[in-house]
């Protein structure tokens, strides 16, 4: 069975920063793409940054270019985004998902077939 566990959300002033890992079950991370999604309040669910499993490219969404770094640990099995210089609009439930894709699923959000329960991130001005 697969299963994601995404936490490390939290309450922060504007300006700072926030690292979220998610952890895989029953998912090697070679076995396909790693992205985190958020979804803001009132607002539809968007995709923020993803990881190709073949060959490690990262992408990210023109919102969070420049401020945020989605990593992973293999040794660990753990997926990281890293947040600097947050912004109140980055405010939102954050979700990290899988998908067996390898290298083109993106941002897709229907390429993906696993999900995390969603960690929530509060950015106070």
């Amino acid at each position: 069975e697969v299963q994601l566990q995404a936490y490390g959300g939290g309450l922060v002033q504007a300006g700072g920063s926030l690292r979220l890992p998610c952890t895989l079950f029953g998912f090697a991370r070679d076995d396909g793409d790693i992205a985190w999604f958020r979804q803001a309040p009132g607002q539809e669910r968007e995709g923020v940054s993803c990881i190709n499993s073949n060959d490690g490219s990262t992408y990210y969404a023109d919102s969070v270019k420049g401020r945020s770094t989605i990593s992973s640990d293999n040794a660990k099995n753990t997926v990281y985004l890293q947040m600097d210089s947050l912004k109140p609009e980055d405010t939102g439930v954050y979700y990290c998902a899988a998908t067996q894709a390898l290298g083109w699923a993106l941002m897709r959000e229907y390429e993906y077939d696993w999900w995390g329960q969603g960690t929530l991130v509060t950015v106070s001005s």
